[in-house]
C-alpha cells in the first residue's frame, strides 16, 4: 500500500517542477529572441544590448531562481519529501517581484506611451506578459513550501534599488553623448524623476506585500489540506509503526545508502494524528528503520 504522505507530497512536487520548468522555458525563449534580434525601429536595446533592459535582467532572475528550484522537485519526486530550503523560496519572492513590476509598469505606464500591440508582442509577449504572469501562478499556487516572513519580503527591493542606481548614473549623470544609456524607459524626461521614484517604489512595495499574502495564503491551505489528508490516515495508528514502515518503503524505492530524514513530513503526522510521539524520537525511528538490515 503506498503511503499518502509519500504520494502528496509527490503530487506537489510534480506541480512546482512542471511549473518551474515552463517558466525557465519562456524566459530562455524570450531571451533568445531579443538576442537574435540585432535591430528593432521601436526598441533601442535588442542584441547584446538587451541586457541594459530592467525587463530582461528581471526575466533573467526568475528563470534561474525557477532553475535552482528544479533539482529540489526531481528529487522530492524521487524520495517523496517535498521541501524546498527557505532561502530558494526567498530566492523566488525577490524574483517574481521583479517581474511583476516589469508586467505592471508594461501594462500601466509604457502600453499608454506606444500601445498594447508593440508593448505586448514578439520577445515582449513572452518577458512582459507571459513570464511575469506563469511565474506569479507557480510561486503563489505550487511553490509553497515555506511562508514568507515580513523581514525575509522587503529584500525584494534590493535588486529595484541597484537597477534603478545604475538606471539614474547612466542616464543622468554620464547621458547618452559620453557612453550612458538613453532614457529608453522615459523615467527622467518624460517626467520629473522624483515623480517616477514616487510611483516605482510603492508599486513595488504593494507587488511584495500582495505576492506574500497570496503565497503565503495558498501555503497554509496546502498546510491545512495535508493536515487533514493525515489525520484521514494516521489518526489511531501506531504512529511509531508508520514511520518504520515508511522508512522502509523509501529504502526499497531509493536503493541508496544516502539518507534524507522528512522531518517536516514526520513533524505534520504527529501533529494532525494526536500521538504524543516526539519528533525526534520519530527522526530517529526513520533513522534507524532505515539502517535496519532487510
Amino acid at each position: 500500500m503506498k503511503d499518502p504522505a509519500i504520494e502528496s507530497n509527490r503530487k506537489q512536487c510534480l506541480f512546482a517542477l512542471i511549473s518551474a520548468s515552463i517558466v525557465a522555458i519562456c524566459v530562455c525563449v524570450g531571451v533568445t529572441m531579443n538576442l537574435v534580434t540585432p535591430f528593432d525601429e521601436n526598441f533601442d536595446h535588442m542584441g547584446i544590448r538587451t541586457f541594459c533592459m530592467f525587463t530582461v535582467d528581471s526575466n533573467i532572475l526568475a528563470g534561474l531562481a525557477m532553475m535552482i528550484c528544479i533539482p529540489y522537485t526531481i528529487d522530492g519526486i524521487r524520495t517523496g519529501y517535498y521541501h524546498l530550503p527557505d532561502w530558494v523560496v526567498v530566492l523566488m519572492h525577490i524574483a517574481v517581484t521583479t517581474v511583476t513590476l516589469t508586467f505592471m509598469v508594461s501594462l500601466f505606464i509604457l502600453t499608454p506611451a506606444k500601445g498594447f500591440i508593440l508593448i505586448f508582442s514578439g520577445s515582449r509577449f513572452f518577458l512582459h506578459g507571459l513570464c511575469p504572469i506563469l511565474c506569479i501562478v507557480a510561486f503563489c499556487c505550487f511553490i509553497n513550501s515555506h511562508l514568507i516572513r515580513i523581514r525575509e519580503c522587503f529584500l525584494a527591493l534590493i535588486p529595484v534599488l541597484i537597477y534603478a542606481t545604475v538606471y539614474v548614473v547612466m542616464v543622468v549623470f554620464i547621458g547618452e553623448e559620453r557612453g550612458g544609456w538613453n532614457d529608453f524607459y522615459g523615467f527622467t524626461t518624460r517626467v520629473p524623476i522624483w515623480v517616477s521614484f514616487s510611483v516605482i517604489m510603492p508599486m513595488t512595495v504593494a507587488i511584495i506585500l500582495l505576492l506574500r499574502f497570496g503565497h503565503n495564503k495558498c501555503c497554509i491551505r496546502r498546510r491545512s489540506k495535508d493536515a487533514e489528508l493525515y489525520r484521514e490516515a494516521y489518526s489511531g495508528a501506531d504512529l511509531r509503526e508508520v514511520v518504520e514502515n515508511m522508512a522502509g518503503s523509501h529504502k526499497h524505492i531509493l536503493k541508496t545508502d544516502s539518507i534524507v530524514i522528512p522531518s517536516q513530513t514526520i513533524g505534520y503526522m504527529i501533529k494532525n494524528s494526536g500521538n504524543d510521539l516526539d519528533v525526534s524520537e520519530g527522526c530517529r525511528l526513520y533513522l534507524e528503520s532505515y539502517l535496519r538490515e532487510d
